[in-house]
This record gives structure tokens, C-alpha cells and sequence, in this order.
């Protein structure tokens, strides 16, 4: 899999928040994002999974432009801003609803998938009753339980505890030994550096590479 951006530019009302983005994304490494809220970052991500559309440029998936074709990217999954699930069910009701849409997997690897966030504890209560950090590991849960080739994550460690973004930092890096491309976006700095092989800083619509100590 290799995804490719070309000339992407954005706009909202003829004001641009992406500004001639060109970028290359290969298997079996972290990309990371990082810039101040409203950077950009999250429009960038979206684009990328065609929940928007450029006003301008191309957005390939191994030579594919997912604009033109009118389609969602392939083996790819997503958490971007905040997650949002049915509230009247539980965590795992909630993962296996999503699961039953392509049948590629069952119950113990939805439970197998919760361990690995440190969410199995509270797999079954309701997602109304869940705090900011189960939320957010419940939706990295969802990404993650599929196996999909490119794993796409804003802001994946907000209000999630300590221990958690530990054990989280070592699935990623799993992931990325797999083959897999992983695209991370956050506003704290150290979160990206930690992981990414490549860091790129995100100011005012404008994307530079961050050289890396």
C-alpha cells in the first residue's frame, strides 16, 4: 500500500486551510502530525479518508484517486475528533454492531481488541456511562479490530490515562512492524516525536517536515 497526496489544496468559503499539500506515505512507518488546534491537521485527515473532498488536487491509494472514484479508502480505518457510538449500548454491543457490517471478525477478537486498549473491564457497560478516556479507547478499540492496513488517529491519547498511552505507544509500534502505514495527528509535540518516523508540523494550512533530532 502506498497513498499519495498531490497539490491538495482546501477551502471553506474561499478562506484555505490547506494550502498545495504534497505527500507520500509508505507501509511499515509512523507519520506524524503536529500543530496547534485549528492547524489544519484534522481537515488534512478527513481529506485523506474523503470525508471531504480537496477543492483542488488528488488523494491516491496505491495509484487510485479516491476523489475522482467516488470512494472511501481501502483497508483503511480512522478515529478523527472525538468518537461517537450508541449510547444505550455497551462498549462491546457497540464494536460487534460495527463488526456484523463486513463479517471479518467475531466476538474474542472484539474482546482480544478491548484487552488490548485496557478496556475489557468495561466492555460491558454502557457507553453513556463512559468517561473521556474509555470513549477515546473504545474508538481506538475500533480501528484497531479489524487489522486494517492504514490506521488513521487524531489526538489518540486525549484523556487517556498513563499506563493505557504506555501500552498503546507498543501497539503502535507492533502495528508499524506488521507493515502497516500509521498516520498520527496531536497538538503536544512529544506525543508525535515519541512514535513517528517522520514528523511534520501543520501552520496554517501549511504542511513542513520536522527534522527530527
Amino acid at each position: 500500500m502506498k497513498i499519495r497526496l498531490i497539490n491538495v489544496s482546501k477551502e471553506f468559503k474561499k478562506i484555505p486551510v490547506l494550502k498545495n499539500v504534497n505527500l507520500e506515505f509508505e507501509e511499515g512507518k509512523i507519520y506524524g502530525f503536529v500543530g496547534r488546534n485549528g492547524s489544519g491537521k484534522s481537515v488534512l485527515l478527513k481529506i485523506m479518508c474523503n470525508f471531504y473532498e480537496p477543492t483542488i488536487g488528488e488523494v491516491l491509494y496505491d495509484g487510485v484517486d479516491i476523489v475522482k472514484a467516488k470512494t472511501y479508502p481501502p483497508e483503511t480505518r480512522a478515529l478523527i475528533e472525538s468518537p461517537s457510538f450508541l449510547p444505550d449500548l455497551t462498549g462491546f454491543e457497540n464494536l460487534k454492531l460495527l463488526a456484523a457490517i463486513q463479517h471479518k471478525i467475531g466476538d474474542e477478537d472484539i474482546v482480544k481488541t478491548l484487552k488490548l486498549v485496557n478496556l475489557d473491564d468495561e466492555m460491558n457497560k454502557k457507553y453513556s456511562n463512559y468517561s473521556l478516556g474509555m470513549k477515546q479507547k473504545l474508538g481506538i478499540a475500533q480501528v484497531l479490530m479489524e487489522n486494517p492496513k492504514v490506521i488513521i488517529l487524531d489526538e489518540p491519547f486525549n484523556g487517556v490515562e498513563n499506563e493505557t498511552v504506555k501500552k498503546l505507544r507498543k501497539v503502535l509500534l507492533d502495528e508499524k512492524e506488521k507493515g502497516k502505514i500509521i498516520i498520527l495527528a496531536s497538538h503536544i509535540k512529544d506525543d508525535i516525536e515519541e512514535l513517528a518516523d517522520v514528523v511534520y508540523e501543520v501552520d496554517a494550512g501549511v504542511i513542513t517536515e520536522f527534522k527530527k533530532n
